[in-house]
């Protein structure tokens, strides 16, 4: 079992930035591929970004490609979301997402343990 728990979250302008955390216990962190999602209000859960067991490699939705950055600090326990230049349809509540599989992807049917998310509201 695997508890996460993300902080960070907020309200913030147009062109604005914030740092996502997503604390993680329970089991071995480095062994969980990780990943960030957001839900927006009557909207499904998309996939934000991903970060592979030992954080060499990572991956993003096209959307967020050169805006945010995902990182982990395994030592830490903890997965980060750096989201700058932050447009009004960024607007949602984020989750981080564990996953057991050594490849997880963009499917959110592919991670096993959630947090309990954080808003991020941009204002225009």
């Amino acid at each position: 079992q695997v508890q996460l728990v993300e902080s960070g979250g907020g309200l913030v302008q147009t062109g604005g930035s914030l740092r996502l955390s997503c604390a993680a216990s329970g089991r071995t962190f480095s062994n969980y591929h990780m990943g960030w999602f957001r839900q927006a209000p009557g909207k499904e859960r998309e996939f934000v970004a991903g970060s592979r067991r030992s954080g060499g490699s990572t991956y993003y939705a096209d959307s967020v490609k050169g805006r945010f950055t995902i990182s982990r600090d395994n030592t830490k326990n903890t997965v980060y979301l750096q989201m700058n230049s932050l447009k009004p349809e960024d607007t949602a509540a984020y989750y981080c997402a564990a996953s057991r599989a050594v490849v997880a992807g963009s499917d959110p049917r592919s991670y096993n343990y959630w947090g309990q998310g954080t808003q991020v509201t941009v204002s225009s």
